[in-house]
């Protein structure tokens, strides 16, 4: 089963991960640093906000708020300039700041954000794409299940890998070109192994036509679902487990139906063709065509269980 990145197991959307403070708290911190982001349209700045607003804290009025492209943002509050800066203002000002964090955020495949008051370090913000709450357990139910699951990406390695790891998926293939995820596809199809591919991108539209089974997330692109086989309704990573259990249940009940209609055939067109007759055993039409209206009915009943 392979599994793209942003959309599928991840929400497609910022997230505050980690706040890590300086000369003050982690609530004060990410209140200014959400009180000045308010104005923003920027995804990191949303993901700021609603983690603020998750945690109810109250935002503080902001004054001469000014975007600085490249760079961030900045206003006054409480007399205070606040400035919500990237690493590349840090660099380019030598703000001293906790270099082995920041490293390791970053390696995380994180997004850093370093508030400041009056050219003072208060503190840095981590963000990421946030994975779905359901993502961890999909993987989990389809290993249990004899499914791999393999993430297929055009994200940063590391960024991959961090999500990977986190969800419980071994094997990751990250910065891959959209053209060539359809490859890795193939690739895997040549060694006589059934290939499933979830996706909910453009991008992921010649992945899902070329592999056995295209999953497309039922919030995403017109194009990936117009490509799909199967479109699930809502983005539910756990759907695609759902989806695999209800398709092994559909492929039981045709089995056991194949033989609940080709029972009659076997036993009893013989018997009333007489081929028991000379031992004294012989099934009259009326008998014949009664047991052939019972074995539809069995087989409709049969049909009619797989709701259960």
């Amino acid at each position: 089963m392979f599994f793209d990145k942003t959309g599928t197991l991840t929400k497609g959307e910022f997230g505050v991960t980690d706040v890590i403070p300086n000369d003050t708290n982690e609530d004060d911190l990410l209140k200014l640093a959400a009180s000045v982001e308010y104005k923003s349209e920027h995804p990191i700045a949303k993901g700021i906000v609603n983690s603020a607003e998750e945690k109810n804290l109250t935002l503080k009025d902001v004054q001469d708020f000014n975007s600085n492209t490249g760079e961030g943002i900045e206003g006054k509050i409480d007399g205070q300039h606040i400035k919500i800066v990237s690493p590349k203002y840090i660099e380019k000002n030598n703000i001293d700041i906790d270099r082995d964090t920041f490293n390791h955020l970053s390696e995380q495949g994180k997004t850093v954000v370093f508030v400041l008051s009056n050219e003072k370090l208060l503190g840095m913000v981590a963000l990421a794409d946030m994975i779905k709450d359901e993502a961890k357990e999909a993987v989990q139910l389809l290993k249990d299940n004899g499914i791999k699951s393999v993430m297929l990406t055009g994200d940063h390695q590391k960024v991959a890998d961090w999500v990977a790891k986190e969800i419980g998926i071994e094997e990751v293939h990250a910065e891959v070109l959209p053209d060539h995820k359809a490859e890795h596809i193939k690739e895997i199809q040549k060694k006589q192994a059934k290939v499933a591919m979830t996706g909910d991108g453009i991008n992921d539209a010649p992945a899902l036509a070329t592999a056995d089974l295209g999953i497309a997330i039922g919030a995403g692109t017109d194009v990936a679902m117009e490509t799909a086989d199967v479109v699930l309704v809502q983005s539910n990573p756990k759907d695609v487990v759902s989806l695999v259990e209800l398709s092994r249940k559909t492929y039981r009940k045709m089995v056991q139906n194949l033989w609940w209609a080709s029972g009659y055939n076997i036993i009893a067109i013989p018997l009333a063709a007489g081929v028991l007759a000379p031992i004294g055993i012989v099934l009259s039409p009326a008998v014949g065509a009664m047991l052939m209206s019972l074995s539809t009915v069995i087989v409709a009943i049969n049909a009619k269980l797989l709701k259960a």
